[in-house]
């Protein structure tokens, strides 16, 4: 029996990247998986995901694997369209047991992004991805957990959320996700005596298409090998990721709140 049997997740952002490799992490510990994601082949946008992909979908890849899982679109700016995607999961299933808020992510460079430069627009618009989207999707789950008296709840920030980058660039991003850090230890006060768990982790360099493509040449460290800054000598891969996911998904972490685990090899930022 795998540790999930008879849950119910979901997880938001899981198209390509990160959030597929949470989703079939789930499906694989015998979850049923709702996976959201602003396009469902959002994969198609770079290259090195597109490879990735075994099926047409994330959805399609989970059930080609003998798994259950339910695909929907959903904009999680949108607070409306945030509560319709978790009233279609409770209606289609009945319960939440895990929320993995992924949805997110960053635009613009690094050296584009200064802290004293920020172009309004972009700030908006990433603030809104990140941490808009996590409360927005916390608050449609939380009613139902608090019913159930259960629930795990996993937040993404990043290890630019813990420390600045050398030259003040990604601020919009790293302002964003330090938020969602902090957010989920507010959170794991007001749910805790729910019996609900509220917990974040914060990767570091993985190496996904979109951050090989977009981010990593945008860099002021871009000419540099940036393993050599990770104690471990090398970049996270999703898998890395999802292995912290499984634990603070399943049983292993029943006694463990309002923590936020960096996943990124010993990666020095200074």
């Amino acid at each position: 029996m795998g540790k999930l049997d008879g849950k119910v997740t979901l997880v938001t952002g899981a198209a390509r990247g990160l959030g597929r490799a949470y989703a079939k992490r789930l499906a694989g510990l015998g979850a049923k998986v709702a996976v959201a994601d602003l396009n469902l082949r959002a994969y198609e946008e770079f290259e090195a995901e597109a490879r990735d992909m075994t099926a047409e979908s994330t959805v399609a890849e989970i059930k080609a694997m003998g798994g259950t899982a339910l695909g929907i679109e959903v904009d999680v700016t949108d607070h409306d369209a945030v509560d319709a995607m978790v009233a279609r999961v409770v209606h289609e299933w009945g319960r939440i047991d895990v929320l993995v808020a992924n949805a997110g992510g960053g635009r613009g460079r690094p050296v584009d992004t200064k802290a004293s430069t920020l172009d309004p627009a972009l700030l908006q618009l990433v603030t809104a991805m990140n941490l808009f989207g996590t409360v927005y999707t916390v608050n449609a789950v939380a009613p139902t957990m608090k019913q159930q008296r259960s629930g795990k709840i996993i937040t993404v920030a990043s290890i630019a959320g813990t420390a600045p980058s050398r030259d003040g660039g990604y601020a919009h991003y790293g302002a964003a996700k330090a938020a969602i850090a902090h957010y989920t230890r507010y959170l794991a006060q007001d749910l805790g005596p729910f019996g609900i768990t509220a917990n974040c982790i914060a990767p570091g360099v993985i190496a996904t298409g979109r951050i090989m493509a977009t981010v990593i040449p945008g860099s002021i460290q871009s000419n540099q090998d940036r393993s050599e800054l990770i104690a471990l000598r090398r970049f996270g891969t999703v898998e890395d990721c999802a292995r912290v996911v499984e634990f603070l998904a399943t049983d292993l972490s029943d006694y463990v709140t309002g923590a936020v685990i960096p996943v990124d090899g010993g990666l020095v930022r200074g």
